[in-house]
Formats: C-alpha cells, structure tokens, sequence
C-alpha cells in the first residue's frame, strides 16, 4: 500500500501487512554524523497513528519532545538509588528507601514503563496499600520516595510531569502524644536509680534527646563546667538481619547545643563514677572506643532492643505500660513549655527543623500555658480596675 503523508509533516503512514498501522518520523539528528534520526509508532487504526504523529510533530515544535524508552519504573528506583542517592542519603535512609520499593512499589507498578505512568496509577497504589491494611503514615513515604525518585527522572527527561503531583495520599492522623504527668515524673526518676540504664533514661527526660542521641552521647560533647550538652551524633543499627551499629549523624544532620537543667548533670556523674568503677575491675577487658558515655560493664555499647525493654520495665513499675523510650522527649517539651519556655527555645532543644513544627506536635500543652499568660494578663488588668474604682 502507497504511504500516506501524516498532517504537519510529521512523517509517513503505512499499513502493514498484519495488519496495523506504522508511521515514521524524524525525531532529529545526529550529532556526530549529521544523518537524521527516525523513529517508528504503531497503532491499530490510520486514525490512531495519525494522532500520534500529530501529538510528536507538536513536541517537536515546542521541545517537549521525549525520546521513547522502556525503562521501567523498578529499573529506574535502581538507578536512582544507586547513582542519585549513593552519596546523598544517610546508610539508614538507604536502607528503609530500598525496603519500600522492594515491599510496596516494585509488586504494584515495577514492571510498568517509567514514561507510562499516570496519576491514576499511583492513586491506585495508595488505595490497594490502604485497603490491605497499611498505615496512611506508611503510604505517605512510600509517596515520598515515589516523589523524589519521579522528580529526578523528570530532571533527566525521562519523564515530563511527576505523575505523583496527579495522586492523594490518605490523610496522616498525628498520633496523640502521652508524655509522662507530674505525678508520674518523680516516679520515674526514683525507679531509675534501681536500673543499668536509668541514669540514661534520666538525661532523656530532661534533655530532650532521641534514644539514638542518648546511646550515642560522647563525653567529648559533655561540658559539665558550663553546663552544656553538644547532640552531634547517634548512634544507629543498619537495618538488616545481622547489621552492625554505627555512628551516625543526627536526624537532621545538623549539631545542636543544649542546655538542661543543673539536675541532668547529676546524672550524667553517677555515670562517669560508675565507668570510672567499672575500668578499674575490669582492666583490659574495657573497652570504649567512641567514648560513649553509656555503655556496659565493659564499656561496649547498649543495644537499641535493650533500651527499648529496660525502659518498659520501669514503665510497667510505675504504672505507665503504655510509655514509650520516645515519650520521655515529649516529657521534656511539654514540661518546659508548661513552665513557659518559649516555642523558640523548646524547638533549638528538640532540634526540630521549624518552630512551627514544635508549635503543631505540642499544640494542647501551647494552649494551656496561652491560657495561663492570658489569665495573668487579665489579672493585670483588673488590678487596674480595682484601682480605678477605689
């Protein structure tokens, strides 16, 4: 069959002899050889065919043009991984990026080409997770390495929209927070003298610091004179079976300076006096090589699942099963606030990225102390009144 010149230049149409439709076009040309670079669509209509070659002469014209590729979705989370994230993300954020697209992305939509993909496809990812019983917490990060992952490959051209801009994730409801009460903070801090670890539940408490802050404390960042703690790592377990512990930076990759209260450091030198102890029993057998300053008899680093079970231990005795290592920072933030530390203040101590953030997760205890300001101001006011009146 005579080919047939499709509209705008784009190329030629033919029918094929089994049956569908076949259209070249130019797509450009060669660099190194000045000879033109062609292209083939199929469909199964003229019509079709047509349209396409249409839609192509139009991103030619606009430079919007895209060269067609088979790359999938699970090749292309390969190579951003490996080549994009390698020297960028934290081992950890690695670890738990390759875990979501091995998990969640990869059985849903790997196979399907990186350049297909539409909003529609990824909304149906979101559902299906949900329907079988995902968290919306955990689908909004499976969203945000969909996102970051589409966001580069529309960089490289790729791809030209993020198709994830096109899909909602479920709504994340914040958990309410369960800090220690007034009445159980004395509690706790008596059950602590009785355990290993309990000078160090002790400064979390009242510093504020991550379970992996705590752990990965080094004397190095203890001023006793000034009173002063520098937070500048933590210390992490990679995350498959068998994974070491390392340093690591903190969550935010950026060092902060606290200052809690005179009675932290209580703690901190019944810890010095008591590795002091356990050097001189146990000789060459000890060993700190980060200098930790909690550590075992023989100066090897606590285990997170340690931690974790210590501490319910104490919760379980005073009467709280229900708190968490974690909660002890919350304790620390609502405790200050409500003795009218400032947002600013509470934010610098928790590390936290925007005070507007500490504002958002410590939201009812910020109420109760507007509440209390405000009372004091309407007493100012109405000791004028009386004054006036009198």
């Amino acid at each position: 069959m005579a080919k047939r010149k499709a509209p705008n230049g784009a190329g030629s149409i033919r029918k094929r002899s089994d049956g569908r439709w076949e259209g070249r076009y130019t797509a450009g040309y060669d660099g190194g050889t000045g000879k033109p670079i062609r292209r083939t669509v199929y469909g199964r209509t003229q019509k079709e065919v047509r349209q396409k070659l249409t839609d192509i002469s139009r991103a030619l014209d606009t430079g919007t043009y895209q060269e067609p590729s088979s790359l999938t979705v699970a090749e292309w989370l390969e190579e951003w991984l490996t080549v994009f994230c390698a020297n960028k993300v934290k081992p950890l954020t690695m670890t738990s990026y390759r875990g979501i697209a091995r998990n969640h992305i990869n059985p849903r939509i790997g196979a399907v080409r990186l350049q297909d993909v539409r909003g529609t496809q990824i909304q149906r990812l979101y559902n299906d997770m949900l329907q079988n019983g995902s968290s919306p917490k955990t689908i909004k990060n499976v969203g945000a390495v969909l996102h970051k992952a589409f966001a580069v490959a529309r960089k490289q051209g790729y791809i030209q929209i993020n198709p994830c801009d096109n899909a909602e994730l479920p709504k994340v409801e914040r958990k309410e927070i369960k800090p220690l009460t007034e009445a159980d903070i004395p509690l706790f801090l008596r059950a602590c003298s009785g355990s290993p670890m309990g000078n160090a539940y002790a400064l979390c408490l009242l510093a504020g610091l991550r379970e992996g802050e705590c752990m990965g404390l080094a004397w190095d960042d203890v001023d006793f004179e000034r009173g002063l703690i520098t937070v500048r790592q933590q210390l992490q377990k990679q995350k498959e079976r068998g994974g070491t512990y390392y340093i690591a930076p903190t969550k935010s990759s950026k060092i902060r300076v606290v200052a809690p209260p005179p009675i932290a450091f209580n703690y901190l030198r019944l810890e010095w006096a008591k590795q002091a102890q356990n050097q001189l029993k146990h000789g060459d057998v000890w060993d700190n090589p980060w200098n930790l300053v909690f550590t075992n008899e023989i100066g090897e680093h606590y285990k997170t699942f340690t931690f974790y079970r210590r501490f319910k231990t104490i919760a379980q005795a005073i009467g709280r099963p229900d708190a968490r290592p974690h909660d002890l920072r919350h304790t620390a933030a609502t405790v200050a606030i409500a003795n009218g530390v400032d947002i600013k203040s509470v934010q610098s101590m928790l590390g936290h990225a925007t005070a507007s953030f500490t504002l958002d997760v410590y939201a009812h205890t910020s109420q109760k102390t507007m509440e209390a300001n405000a009372a004091k101001v309407q007493g100012f006011y109405d000791k004028l009144k009386n004054q006036k009146s009198s």
